[in-house]
């Protein structure tokens, strides 16, 4: 099986608003809405798990039956970051899947993720083991320690982007919340992170510079200019 985990568990406040980020309306639909549309209609994406957070699952339910959400098979309640949001996702998953079961790893706040992408990652996962997005770096790096002054640039042909969706096997992926929490590893702020952290070699899939994530309020308008050229590109096209 493939099976899409989106991570839904941050309450973030950089956009200025009261209520989660992925519970935000745009164009009278939320955030994480279009998010579970790119994977439900995936042909190859079996089901849906959500790692929510805490008070907001009956809600996820109710849109999901509004807008026809059919592969959302499981909702748990996320951690308190990344890590444990992942690792209450495959708890939630516990004797449903299989070790060689594709896990892609989504965050809900990306709902530009195109099909190409999803797809991509399942075959690079079943490839190589893994298959993260990722786009090449076009902007010049430059070192930092205080985000004020810096004197070391990166090449950026050595460095990538790397996006969600990530394609995992979930028996791997086990194994390594397993073996972080051996290695006293408790907070990665990514599956990507902690998987190098671990010692595992990761393998990039297709990325878009249109599949952003939202945390600002700017990432929002970026998001519904997006959106409606997408819609616009659609109507030109029938």
């Amino acid at each position: 099986m493939n099976i899409a985990v989106i991570l839904a568990g941050g309450c973030g406040k950089r956009t200025g608003q009261d209520i989660p980020k992925q519970f935000l309306n745009v164009e009278d639909k939320p955030i994480i809405i279009y998010t579970l549309e790119a994977f439900d209609k995936h042909p190859n994406i079996d089901g849906i798990i959500v790692s929510c957070v805490d008070g907001w699952d009956e809600i996820l339910w109710a849109y999901a039956r509004e807008f026809n959400i059919k592969k959302l098979k499981w909702v748990v309640i996320g951690g308190n970051n990344v890590q444990e949001s992942i690792e209450k996702a495959l708890d939630g998953l516990s004797g449903r899947c299989h070790g060689d079961d594709i896990l892609l790893i989504h965050d809900a706040i990306r709902p530009m993720v195109s099909q190409d992408t999803i797809s991509d990652c399942i075959v690079k996962c079943k490839e190589y083991g893994s298959g993260l997005a990722a786009v090449r770096c076009q902007e010049t790096i430059v070192r930092t320690e205080d985000a004020i002054k810096g004197n070391h640039s990166i090449d950026r042909s050595e460095v990538m982007r790397v996006q969600t969706p990530q394609a995992y096997r979930y028996g791997r992926v086990r194994w390594a919340l397993e073996e972080a929490k051996r290695r006293n590893i408790v907070d990665e702020v990514y599956i990507n992170t902690l998987m190098i952290h671990v010692g595992e070699m990761v393998y990039f899939a297709m990325g878009s510079n249109k599949n952003i994530k939202i945390t600002t309020a700017e990432d929002i308008e970026i998001f519904t200019a997006l959106y409606n050229t997408k819609q616009e590109s659609w109507v030109k096209s029938e």
